[in-house]
């Protein structure tokens, strides 16, 4: 159909606005009304049983790793609990429970001198990780969707894919190695004349947040990518076509045509990021953590293994994982909040 560019002849079209001319294609877009399903919901179960099933095991899943943990809260309030007391027993209901209302361990963690440092380190690893972590796989999609080759295209996804499957125990003695005094980074940087003799780079505090930052954009760009370039290939590329016909280039159709489609996708993944800012994956930090970095590399995972499994503190230990928890669901809401203002999507 043709409109006119400043005066458009139907109500309901969309215009794209590549054409330079007064002239050029739209999509007229026509609502469709969908009636309600009546269905009961044990009708639709009960047709979906199969599917149901194989949920079954995530749900499960879900309930004893998830759920049933969150039981253990109540450890929180205790003045000192005991691993040999079991949960909802008269012996533990009857022990000594904490003063001052219950919020003892909140106190402490709050007053420990050390508490500015481990919240500085956890939400300056987390930040930074979102500030390089979050746009990259956007931008490797978008280069990946270029591409034409589909051999060519098939080669890269195996390779940046592949580091998301080794463990970080596996990729710590990696990246040991390869940062030690005698290491492939070192020989590099000997080679180029950038550095006169090597160093032992997790030995400094300056260097931990980078490292960390960087060897997680390795481990899961390309993995991260995958929900974009779904997301991509969900687009109708009916509306290529016509900016194609529009005399639109690629950078002009990813600018007016690839982001704004998947805008839904980047929005809901920002609000579960900015909502785990305090979860700085333990694993990578644990593996890479030594008493030389610990100024830096101590963030509220790590200093919560410590006084749980080293000072047998269970109570403390239980209390940082509540207000870690309680803090994480502050940051989640304002997120979903500010983005359902902005953009109109939002997780509830």
């Amino acid at each position: 159909m043709i409109c006119d560019q400043n005066n458009h002849t139907f109500p309901k079209c969309r215009c794209l606005g590549f054409c330079p001319g007064r002239r050029h294609t739209v999509f007229v877009i026509r609502k469709h009304s969908v009636k309600p399903d009546k269905q009961s919901l044990l009708t639709r179960l009960g047709r979906e049983r199969w599917l149901q099933c194989m949920a079954l095991s995530g749900v499960l899943w879900m309930l004893v790793f998830n759920y049933a943990p969150m039981f253990g809260v109540l450890t929180a309030f205790k003045k000192n609990y005991r691993i040999t007391e079991p949960l909802f027993s008269l012996a533990f209901f009857r022990s000594t429970w904490a003063s001052s209302a219950g919020f003892q361990h909140f106190l402490a963690f709050f007053r420990d001198p050390e508490f500015l440092n481990i919240l500085t380190n956890t939400l300056g690893i987390s930040l930074l990780k979102l500030a390089i972590s979050f746009p990259l796989p956007i931008v490797f999609a978008l280069l990946l969707n270029e591409v034409r080759s589909a051999r060519f295209k098939k080669y890269i996804q195996t390779i940046s894919y592949l580091p998301h499957f080794l463990s970080w125990v596996v990729l710590g003695g990696i990246l040991s190695t390869w940062l030690a005094d005698t290491g492939f980074l070192n020989e590099v940087l000997i080679a180029f004349g950038i550095l006169k003799e090597g160093k032992t780079w997790l030995a400094y505090p300056q260097y931990f947040w980078w490292i960390v930052v960087l060897s997680d954009v390795w481990k899961e760009l390309g993995w991260s990518a995958i929900i974009y370039l779904a997301a991509i290939a969900g687009i109708d590329q009916e509306l290529y076509e016509a900016a194609r016909v529009d005399g639109a280039g690629r950078f002009r159709q990813i600018i007016s045509i690839t982001l704004p489609s998947i805008r839904g996708t980047m929005s809901i993944l920002f609000i579960l990021a900015v909502g785990s800012l305090l979860n700085s994956n333990f694993d990578q930090i644990f593996v890479l953590w030594n008493p030389l970095n610990s100024s830096r590399s101590t963030v509220i995972d790590i200093y919560t293994y410590n006084v749980a499994m080293k000072s047998l503190r269970f109570s403390y230990a239980a209390a940082i994982g509540l207000f870690k928890s309680v803090f994480a669901f502050m940051l989640l809401f304002i997120a979903n909040q500010v983005t359902k203002r902005l953009n109109g999507v939002s997780l509830f």
